[in-house]
């Protein structure tokens, strides 16, 4: 393991993990399960996205992913993987549980359909993560 990123390591891990996200993001809720939000949030749903905190969402996420994922040294693509994992369980775990606990009529379903999505999401993210600061080692 490696105990320090340069620069480019951290650039290029931060942009793997923001396309990671963006594509399959992209894909998952443009596509995969878009009808699915739809049916379970209902009128929670916005007619279309605010785009400014979508912005900082996506910008920020990778950000804070890079870090964590490469605290202490890139790991290699599993032990990556893993910790997106553990990411990605406690960040959409607490945005889950915060809207079951706080919004009337949040569904259980989506809850957690949303959670495993975001735990696997993350996982890919972390991967290519360990993937591209690996490769520039």
């Amino acid at each position: 393991m490696q105990n320090d990123l340069s620069f480019g390591q951290t650039a290029i891990a931060y942009l793997a993990a923001l396309v990671a996200i963006l594509v399959l993001d992209g894909l998952w809720l443009g596509f995969i399960a878009k009808n699915l939000y739809q049916v379970e949030m209902g009128l929670l749903m916005n007619e279309t996205p605010r785009w400014g905190p979508a912005l900082a969402f996506y910008l920020l996420y990778p950000l804070g992913l890079v870090l964590l994922v490469t605290a202490g040294g890139v790991p290699d693509i599993g032990g990556a993987a893993l910790r997106g994992a553990v990411v990605g369980a406690m960040a959409y775990g607490a945005y889950n549980a915060t809207n079951l606990s706080v919004i009337r009529g949040f569904s259980d379903k989506l809850a957690l359909i949303d959670f495993c999505w975001g735990t696997v999401l993350t996982a890919v993210a972390g991967a290519a993560i360990g993937w591209a600061a690996g490769r520039l080692r």
